[in-house]
């Protein structure tokens, strides 16, 4: 399973990091009895149980991401790890905190564990995988359900969405989840949850074993609240470049409308509807410095710089991310007389 490295509170980048070096120990032990695989870095599992890391921009506490989470528990072989924002970061986007993070033990609103972080819904990736917060790198990053839609020119301004192209840019399949506010309804996160859930089971096998130099499962989908029937589809379509003569407050889930152009036009004919993530834009993440002292002998490891170099091509509906990554590292290790 998906575990935390890092018992709360935990200060983040630019801070020493016992904590870390004894958890390694740890996993470095545990490998060499049962298994193999590097105790230093964040893995992944490629068969058995989907890992899944849920986050969000409504905050931990959010309605959306417990549904989210008890959904996804459900299905069979299955494990769920929670890290979201402490608080609301609603329409935060890409943004990211410079600096230390400083992440907390927390629980979703139905209690279910979860770590709180401080700051931007992409600090949560972040943490979770740059800062390897989580001991098993996710086969999925869930980002939502978000109370909204994030469709067309919003999805850019969502922190929903900035945190699964957060993921994606790290090469891990991503899917961001919004649920619609429309036609004077609250939104109905149990319509977005079974979307949510009937994607994963049609992704399962890809996410699980993704083929060496293929595309990544990817997506931003919008789920329209239909009061007394279920919304339409799901389909694919583009991300809108405008919402020009489109009243989201207005869905008509009782259409026949076919073909939509876009994902906003397919939002309010009534189509739970997944438009690519859209992000190809390089990150380049660096842990600072840390330093340890034992005895006599002091150990530092210098900066930890990766860089993940993401490309998205479309074809009609259909949308594949493929991405490289190169890491460096260094430790030295001093003994005084």
């Amino acid at each position: 399973m998906i575990g935390f490295l890092h018992s709360a509170p935990w200060r983040g980048r630019g801070v020493t990091r016992i904590g870390l070096l004894v958890a390694v120990a740890v996993a470095a032990a545990a490998c060499s009895s049962g298994g193999s695989g590097s105790s230093t870095s964040t893995t992944a599992h490629t068969t058995g149980t989907l890992q899944v890391l849920v986050t969000n921009d409504d905050g931990v506490g959010a309605p959306g991401i417990d549904a989210a989470v008890q959904a996804l528990r459900k299905l069979p072989q299955t494990h769920v790890t929670v890290v979201a924002p402490a608080t609301n970061e609603s329409g935060t986007g890409n943004e990211q905190t410079s600096g230390n993070l400083t992440v907390t033990d927390a629980t979703t609103a139905s209690g279910y564990a979860a770590k709180a972080v401080h700051g931007f819904p992409v600090d949560t990736i972040v943490w979770a995988i740059d800062d390897q917060g989580v001991s098993t790198r996710p086969n999925l990053v869930v980002s939502g359900i978000n109370y909204g839609e994030n469709v067309g020119p919003l999805a850019n301004v969502s922190g929903t969405v900035g945190a699964a192209r957060a993921a994606l840019q790290r090469g891990i399949p991503a899917l961001a989840v919004s649920q619609g506010v429309d036609d004077g309804v609250g939104p109905n996160f149990s319509q977005g949850a079974e979307q949510l859930t009937t994607w994963v089971q049609k992704n399962r096998d890809a996410l699980l074993a993704p083929k060496s130099g293929g595309g990544l499962p990817e997506g931003n989908l919008n789920v329209p609240t239909c009061v007394g029937k279920k919304p339409r589809g799901p389909i694919n379509a583009p991300q809108a470049t405008s919402l020009t003569g489109i009243n989201l407050g207005q869905v008509n889930c009782s259409s026949t409308a076919t073909n939509p152009p876009n994902d906003a036009q397919a939002f309010v004919e009534g189509f739970a509807v997944v438009s690519p993530l859209g992000s190809s834009t390089p990150v380049t993440t660096t842990t600072a410095p840390s330093t340890t002292t034992t005895g006599s002998t002091t150990t530092t490891t210098v900066p930890r710089t990766t860089t993940t170099v993401p490309r998205t091509t479309t074809t009609g509906s259909t949308s594949t991310t493929t991405s490289s990554t190169t890491t460096t590292s260094t430790t030295t290790t001093t003994t005084t007389p």
